[in-house]
């Protein structure tokens, strides 16, 4: 009997070997994988040891890889940017992913409005949202970090629940006054 790809990269729990992975799966079938995914993977790692959050770190950290496996480059087409997780969660359940791994990486944001979300859906959202803002885009330049949070809470996460958003406000000051 064959391994799929999901049991493959699951399976694999050094985290540089699955960017490496990554990379392959990258050029082979063209899912989004750049610098970004690097950063937000960095951070997910740092947030849950650091904090010490009850999850599985190897499959929030392979979840915050593929997540945005189907994320468009171009920004300009509002439907695809409403739906790419979704589009994703399907294209990873056809390389062998569970249901539930599927939810979690669509939960990357809310405009499936997959409820009851995921402790795990709610970290990938806090990287995902905190790590973008933290990056340069062809329309903005990079916020600092506790700009970034403050959009995070009351823009991004505005009327919202995530069960870690207090946590990683802590996580994130934490980590400001190490490298300050």
């Amino acid at each position: 009997m064959s391994e799929t790809f999901a049991e493959y990269i699951l399976n694999e729990e050094d985290w540089i070997r699955k960017m490496e992975i990554m990379f392959y799966l990258q050029k082979k079938a063209r899912v989004f994988f750049d610098k970004s995914v690097v950063l937000k993977t960095e951070l997910t790692k740092l947030f849950i040891e650091t904090m010490k959050i009850d999850v599985d770190e190897n499959l929030v950290i392979t979840a915050c890889l593929l997540c945005n496996c189907k994320k468009p480059t171009d920004f300009s087409d509002i439907s695809k940017v409403k739906t790419y997780a979704k589009d994703g969660a399907e294209y990873l359940r056809t390389l062998g992913f569970s249901e539930r791994f599927c939810k979690i990486c669509e939960e990357v944001n809310r405009y499936s409005g997959s409820t009851p979300r995921e402790k795990e859906g709610d970290i990938l959202e806090l990287v995902d949202q905190f790590g973008g803002m933290l990056m340069d885009r062809p329309e903005r330049i990079a916020f600092k970090p506790d700009e970034a949070l403050v959009l995070l809470e009351h823009r991004n996460l505005k009327g919202v629940e995530n069960r870690y958003l207090e946590q990683f406000k802590q996580f994130v000051n934490q980590m400001q006054e190490v490298y300050v």
